[in-house]
């Protein structure tokens, strides 16, 4: 096989990726938005090799006179076709609410002392800030407070869903999720992402692990997929209650 044939797949890898993180936005479904640079990088890179490795054999073929090439290709290697053209023609969609059913929640853990609250109403909250808050604050500054926190719905049982963030350190591989139960209204679509509005939902011990992570929802409503959806993080233009 000649080897025009074989840099197939690394012009197909690499504009598949150039596309994703140069001409739209979809690689913010598999990593974090800091791995853009290095995803164009990548792409560059295996577009060139690809096109230098036809170059060359072109030039080849033409010094030998008679074009016939008798190296040939792996045929595994031909499997890196199905993701390069996946990422052309058919992008898979984000992780979301199948992903986050099938772990636990993430551990959150509060270093350090609480500050004060802000006194907005509603007070926008991350998910781990609100967990950290039921769970570890003795001071039980979230009681009767109306928070406002932004996810994704994953179903749950008994009519009852969870409002769901998946946190990536790398890339789709190694999510983590953070979740707050809700209670009351009406289900929205799993991988629906809402702002719910609401106050704690009370049990056990407040301030203490017996605290239900978990809200008793006023208002559901639907919004798109922040930017920064793979980070437990308000959406931009938001502040960070601490």
């Amino acid at each position: 096989m000649r080897r025009t044939l074989q840099a197939v797949p690394l012009v197909l890898c690499g504009l598949g990726l150039l596309h994703v993180s140069l001409v739209t936005d979809l690689y913010l479904r598999y990593v974090k938005e800091g791995m853009r640079p290095l995803l164009i990088a990548t792409g560059a890179v295996l577009l060139l090799l690809g096109l230098a490795s036809a170059v060359l054999d072109r030039g080849a073929n033409s010094s030998d006179g008679h074009g016939h090439g008798h190296s040939g290709t792996p045929k595994v290697a031909w499997l890196l076709l199905v993701p390069a053209l996946s990422l052309l023609c058919y992008a898979p969609p984000a992780l979301g609410a199948y992903t986050a059913a099938r772990q636990s929640a993430k551990p959150v853990v509060h270093q350090g002392d609480f500050d004060p609250l802000p006194g907005a109403s509603p007070l926008p909250m991350t998910l781990s800030d609100f967990t950290s808050r039921v769970r570890e604050d003795r001071g039980q500054a979230i009681k009767g407070r109306v928070v406002r926190m932004t996810g994704f719905v994953t179903p749950g049982d008994g009519g009852e869903w969870e409002l769901t963030r998946l946190i990536l350190n790398c890339c789709a591989a190694d999510a983590r999720s953070v979740k707050v139960r809700v209670h009351g209204g009406p289900v929205p679509p799993a991988d629906t992402w809402v702002t719910v509005t609401g106050t704690w939902h009370p049990g056990g011990t407040l301030g203490t692990a017996s605290a239900p992570v978990a809200l008793d929802a006023r208002t559901v409503t639907k919004v798109p997929r922040p930017t920064n959806g793979y980070q437990d993080a308000l959406p931009p233009g938001e502040s960070v209650a601490r």
